[in-house]
């Protein structure tokens, strides 16, 4: 017990509490919630619940779309790179490892991913709106930038209780 202790007493003094986050680790909160995804016209595209994991410092996502996808990731404050990162693996066998951070109001998160036709950049932005929602706009890029398509973009709008 005298050899684990000192190794287990940095880990337990390092525990976080909410109240010790730091103001990085909040920038991602007004995405935390459960909610109600549509798209510009109002068609239902599908239902999505974040919840804040291990003291507020990790936000996992659960979708569920209303075509019957469904996915899940894991985002978290990486304070030694000073960015976010998102982590999602879909039940197709889809993922995305994303980096990035806060633009202004929106969180912007990018990678790439390949595809049919050869490696895409991918940008992912969430945007708090004024009214209390949330646009999330995911855009692909075949030709490193020049251009960009929608993939998805979808209002988020609270369930409520």
């Amino acid at each position: 017990m005298r050899r684990v202790l000192p190794l287990l007493l940095p880990v337990m003094l390092g525990a976080m509490s909410p109240a010790d986050r730091t103001p990085e680790q909040r920038q991602f909160d007004f995405w935390v919630g459960d909610w109600e995804v549509r798209d510009a016209k109002g068609q239902r595209l599908g239902h999505n619940r974040v919840v804040a994991l291990l003291d507020g410092a990790v936000l996992q996502e659960h979708w569920q779309g209303s075509q019957g996808g469904s996915g899940t990731s894991l985002n978290a404050y990486l304070p030694a790179r000073k960015a976010w990162r998102q982590c999602w693996v879909d039940a197709k066998g889809g993922s995305l490892d994303l980096m990035g951070g806060l633009e202004g109001a929106s969180m912007v998160l990018r990678g790439t991913t390949e595809g049919p036709k050869g490696r895409l950049l991918e940008r992912i932005t969430w945007t708090p709106l004024p009214d209390g929602r949330v646009r999330q706009l995911w855009e692909q890029s075949p030709d490193s930038g020049a251009t960009w398509t929608v993939s998805f973009d979808g209002y988020y709008s609270r369930v409520k209780p």
